[in-house]
């Protein structure tokens, strides 16, 4: 059984018949789900996962005056719940797996992601907001919401940045994806610095997974998950994803070519795919080969003076 549906019967089950026993009067006030870190919060999770921070639990999400009212008492009952549950359990908490789930006032639940009790009111706001930090408050599963107040905070996240946020950070990735990929990878490896050859290789792969991201409109996990959530990415996802792999597992071979010339062919192959794409989004009209000469094409398309005036290089 996967984390999300054991925590969503666990819920159902021993939660809600609690809630309806001690807290008639916030039945319908109270929302429930499962949102947050841990790899079962995206769906990923599988027999590793197993070993730390996974097991039958949920979250509680309370408005501020709720939670003022009945947050600790409601802590109290939830801490009281059977530590096992359809044959799985007790949940072994790592050191720093505490307070994943629980009783949370709102505010205070997406303010330990995104540094702001409130949804983001401006684009410096939205600016500032790392990728996986928005992925991992999006993510996961919400099983009852009647009151509607952590949804529609939810909701606002899951909109997406806004256009001209998502521009900037497309602008920037074109530059440090081919800083990395096109330029100094190969000549790295040319004068056998070989560490700086990986670090550039690394740059690249993680750059790269972050422009599909943002030309799908969907926010990057963290590192550990970026490459496999990117396969089911319509624009790209499962073309990158099969390459990303074959880049990262290329080994000698007879080919006559050495291991980084391979790799760089395949960067660069890469590189003119999201060209393409950049043109057929009209996003860019450059017709260079050079993926940094489409940078500055698509900053220009930012619409707020402040925000354009960045730095092309700066997320």
């Amino acid at each position: 059984m996967k984390g999300l549906e054991l925590a969503e019967k666990y819920f159902f089950a021993v939660g809600a018949p609690m809630i309806r026993k001690h807290f008639p009067d916030y039945e319908r006030r109270i929302a429930a789900g499962l949102v947050g870190m841990g790899s079962e919060c995206f769906g990923f999770d599988d027999e590793l996962s197993r070993d730390h921070d996974w097991g039958p639990t949920f979250c509680l999400w309370l408005t501020k005056g709720d939670y003022e009212a009945i947050g600790k008492g409601l802590q109290a009952e939830f801490d009281s719940l059977p530590k096992t549950f359809a044959g799985f359990g007790p949940r072994e908490e790592s050191a720093w797996g505490r307070g994943r789930s629980g009783v949370f006032e709102i505010g205070q639940f997406y303010k330990q992601f995104i540094g702001f009790d409130h949804p983001p009111q401006s684009l410096k706001e939205w600016r500032i907001i790392p990728e996986a930090n928005l992925a991992t408050a999006t993510n996961g599963r919400v099983f009852i919401d009647h009151l509607g107040e952590f949804t529609a905070f939810r909701k606002r996240l899951t909109e997406f940045y806004p256009e001209d946020i998502r521009l900037k950070k497309i602008a920037s990735r074109c530059m440090t994806i081919a800083q990395a990929g096109q330029y100094n990878y190969l000549r790295c490896a040319r004068r056998q610095e070989y560490v700086a050859a990986h670090w550039n290789e690394a740059k690249f792969v993680s750059d790269l997974i972050s422009l599909v991201f943002l030309l799908n409109r969907q926010y990057r996990p963290f590192p550990k998950w970026m490459h496999r959530a990117m396969q089911n990415l319509t624009i790209l996802g499962k073309a990158f994803y099969g390459l990303l792999l074959q880049l990262v597992t290329i080994n000698e071979g007879t080919t006559g070519q050495t291991i980084y010339e391979r790799k760089g062919r395949l960067m660069e192959e890469m590189c003119q795919l999201v060209i393409q794409e950049l043109r057929r989004e009209g996003l860019s009209d450059s017709p260079s080969d050079f993926l940094l000469d489409h940078g500055p094409v698509v900053q220009k398309r930012i619409q707020d003076p402040q925000i354009r005036a960045i730095d092309v290089w700066a997320e």
